[in-house]
C-alpha cells in the first residue's frame, strides 16, 4: 500500500474489521474529507489458527464448538458521489437498472466481556456484544427489527447465532421473526458437508459474504434495507492460556438502496 502513495489507515478491530472500516469510510466521505476510499479486510486460516490456537503441525482434533477461519477477503469503494449506471440481465434476459447502495446509519459497539475462556467457543464469546449492539442500534433509532429484509452478524457459526435468537427472544423480539430475516455469514461462507464443525470466521467471513453475495442481492433489489454486524474477539495469542477471558466487540452498519 505504502508504495502506491496515498493516504492510508491501518485499522484492527478483529473480525468486525469489516464494519470498522465502512462506518470509518462512511465518515470520511460524508464529512467531504474524502472523495473516494477504498475498504477491505480479509483472514487466512494458517495465519489465525497458528497464532491463536495450536499449531498447524502439531495436527490436534477439532472440538465440535472450534470454526474454521475463512481465507477470504472482501473489499468496497466508498464514494460520496452518485456513482455510475449499473444493469444486469435476470433468468429470461430482461435488462434491469441495479440499485445503487447507500450506509445510512451505523452504531459503534462496545467491549462486552461474558467470561467465556475456551478460544475454540469464540460464537459464544462474541454472542453478547452482537445483541447488545443490535439492541443499542434499535434503541437510537426507534426502530423494531421488522424494519429490516435481512439482518448478518459476521462470523458467529451455528453456536452463537443460537446464542444470538435466544438472547434476542428474552429480550421480547418475536422468535419467528428472528429466524425469517436473521442469518450469520459464518453459517452462510460453508456448506454443511465441508465439515467445519461450527461454521466460519475471521475477518474476511463478513467481508466477503457482504461484499459478495448480500451486495448483490441489494444491487438487483431482493434485499433493500440490511443490518451488518461484523462479530470480533479481542483475545491475543496468549490470554487464553493465562486462563484470562475473552472479551467480545460488534459493530453495526445500516444499508438502504436508493
Amino acid at each position: 500500500i505504502p508504495s502506491v502513495r496515498i493516504p492510508f489507515l491501518g485499522i484492527y478491530g478483529a473480525c468486525s474489521t469489516m464494519t470498522e472500516s465502512l462506518m470509518l469510510g462512511a465518515v470520511l466521505t460524508d464529512g467531504k474529507y474524502s472523495d473516494n476510499v477504498v475498504i477491505g479486510a480479509s483472514s487466512h486460516y494458517c495465519t489465525a489458527e497458528r497464532q491463536f490456537r495450536m499449531p498447524l503441525e502439531h495436527g490436534n482434533q477439532r472440538p465440535p464448538s472450534a470454526q474454521w477461519t475463512a481465507t477470504a477477503a472482501g473489499a468496497m469503494l466508498l464514494s460520496g458521489e452518485s456513482g455510475i449506471e449499473e444493469t444486469f440481465a435476470d433468468k429470461e434476459g430482461k435488462i434491469h437498472n441495479m440499485k445503487k447502495v447507500r450506509i445510512e446509519s451505523g452504531t459503534i459497539g462496545k467491549v462486552i466481556d461474558a467470561g467465556v475462556k475456551d478460544a475454540n467457543q469464540m460464537g459464544s464469546a462474541m454472542a453478547p456484544a452482537a445483541v447488545d449492539t443490535l439492541l443499542n442500534h434499535l434503541q437510537d433509532t426507534g426502530r423494531d427489527l421488522k424494519y429490516y429484509d435481512a439482518v448478518f452478524t459476521g462470523d458467529l457459526g451455528y453456536i452463537g447465532k443460537k446464542i444470538v435468537a435466544d438472547l434476542l427472544s428474552d429480550s421480547g423480539i418475536d422468535k419467528d421473526q428472528i429466524e425469517r430475516i436473521y442469518d450469520d455469514c459464518g453459517t452462510m461462507i460453508y456448506e454443511p458437508r465441508q465439515d467445519v464443525h461450527s461454521g466460519g470466521s475471521g475477518c474476511g467471513c463478513s467481508a466477503s459474504v457482504f461484499a459478495g453475495y448480500v451486495y448483490k442481492k441489494m444491487k438487483r433489489g431482493e434485499i433493500n434495507r440490511a443490518l451488518i454486524i461484523s462479530t470480533g474477539a479481542l483475545l491475543s495469542t496468549i490470554s487464553p492460556f493465562q486462563g484470562e477471558s475473552i472479551p467480545g466487540i460488534a459493530h453495526a452498519i445500516s444499508l438502504e438502496t436508493e
